[in-house]
C-alpha cells in the first residue's frame, strides 16, 4: 500500500476549511443576535441620560418595591410600600417577555385583588421580563424592569 504525503496544497486546504467553519458559524450567529433582540431601550438615549437622576430620584422617593412571581398559570406583581402595604398606582402598564426577544412579548390583562395585580398567562420555562410603568397618584412615573423565573411549564 502506498503512503500518502502531506503537502502544502492539502495543509492549505485544511487551513482554509477550518476557518470557513468558524467564519461560517460567527456570520450565523450576528445573524441570528441581530435578528432576534431589537437594541432599543429608549428612542433618544441622549434625552433620556439628561432626565435620568430626576427620575431616579423622584421614583426612589416613592419607596415602592416590586416583586413577580409565576405560580399555577397565573403571573403576580406586587407593588408594596416600604412597610410592606399593598399599592395600586392609578394606571399600570406591562409587557412580558423573554430577556433575549421580543416574539414571545404578550400585554398581561392584570386586575387588582386588593393585594397584588394578577393576570392569567401561560409562560414556558425560563427567565423572563416584566417591563412596566406606572404612575403614582401625585403623577410621578414608576418604570420598572422586574426579572422572574419559570420552574414549571404552565
Amino acid at each position: 500500500m502506498a503512503e500518502k504525503k502531506l503537502t502544502g496544497k492539502h495543509v492549505a486546504m485544511i487551513f482554509v476549511g477550518a476557518f470557513g467553519i468558524i467564519i461560517a458559524v460567527n456570520v450565523a450567529l450576528a445573524v441570528s443576535a441581530v435578528r432576534t433582540f431589537p437594541g432599543l431601550e429608549v428612542k433618544n438615549s441622549y434625552v433620556a441620560s439628561q432626565e435620568f437622576n430626576t427620575r431616579l430620584h423622584d421614583q426612589l422617593a416613592l419607596g415602592w418595591q416590586v416583586n413577580a412571581d409565576y405560580v399555577d398559570g397565573r403571573l403576580i406583581l406586587a407593588i408594596t410600600d416600604e412597610e410592606g402595604g399593598a399599592i395600586k398606582p392609578n394606571t399600570l402598564e406591562a409587557v412580558v417577555g423573554r430577556p433575549t426577544h421580543v416574539k414571545d412579548d404578550v400585554t398581561p390583562d392584570f386586575q387588582f385583588d386588593g393585594a397584588a395585580y394578577v393576570a392569567a398567562v401561560p409562560l414556558g420555562r425560563g427567565n423572563w421580563n416584566i417591563r412596566m410603568k406606572a404612575t403614582s397618584a401625585d403623577g410621578t412615573e414608576f418604570i420598572q424592569r422586574v426579572v422572574f423565573r419559570v420552574k414549571k411549564e404552565s
